[in-house]
């Protein structure tokens, strides 16, 4: 099972995305489990690369919508400085305002399961768009 950690940016619509895996009948092959940033103890103020790293360490693969480069700790500054060709891959929602729509979550929910179950391919990439 592969578990795919909401940031802040998206963990409000985590119940919708669970909801849809749960409507699409994917849950029934235990591949995914979301998790939270406090239900796996990191801090909801913890920066983009603590949050990153974290993800890393634990085998967790990081859901999110932010695409800034605000500073030396921002996602995308953390892609550039420290990605690997052994690294899990962000996948990053492409448009967070479309996810109260059921089809668009359809599509972000196949788009995560063929990630999931190609998952060595997209090992290094940094960052993948869904759907």
């Amino acid at each position: 099972m592969t578990t795919v950690l909401f940031d802040n940016d998206i963990s409000g619509y985590r119940d919708l995305l669970a909801g849809t895996l749960r409507a699409t009948g994917w849950n029934e092959y235990n591949l995914v489990e979301f998790v939270t940033m406090p239900e796996v103890g990191l801090a909801t103020n913890s920066n983009d690369r603590e949050v990153w790293r974290f993800c890393q360490s634990n085998s967790f693969i990081l859901l999110t919508g932010n695409r800034n480069q605000d500073d030396e700790t921002s996602l995308e500054q953390t892609l550039r400085t420290e990605n690997t060709a052994t690294a899990l891959p962000v996948l990053t929602i492409a448009d967070r305002q479309r996810l109260p729509e059921a089809d668009y979550r359809e599509r972000c929910v196949e788009t995560l399961i063929a990630i999931v179950f190609d998952l060595p391919n997209y090992l290094g990439t940094a960052r993948q768009f869904i759907p």
